[in-house]
């Protein structure tokens, strides 16, 4: 199976994609790190910090996640009583 992709249609960028770069940088100035000095690390390192950054992010995005269902669901509970 082949997928196109017409002249209208724009490449899909993931809506998260910022807030998990973003929360990994936090991670890492938590750390004491920042990107620029981050690449100059040792490989074993940065690998270890990053591993652990990228567990903090997709944690606290899954936070976010849960907290926007739990309010979605708030608002349908609501609208429901409404009527």
């Amino acid at each position: 199976m082949t997928t196109k992709q017409t002249e209208k249609s724009e490449p899909y960028e993931d809506r998260n994609a910022f807030l998990e770069s973003t929360l990994i940088e936090e991670y890492l100035r938590a750390k004491g790190y920042s990107m620029e000095n981050f690449k100059k690390l040792p490989v074993d390192v940065a690998e270890q910090l990053m591993k652990e950054a990228s567990q903090y992010a997709s944690l606290k995005l899954e936070e976010v996640e849960a907290r926007a269902h739990f309010i979605k669901d708030l608002h349908d509970d609501a609208s429901s009583l409404e009527k």
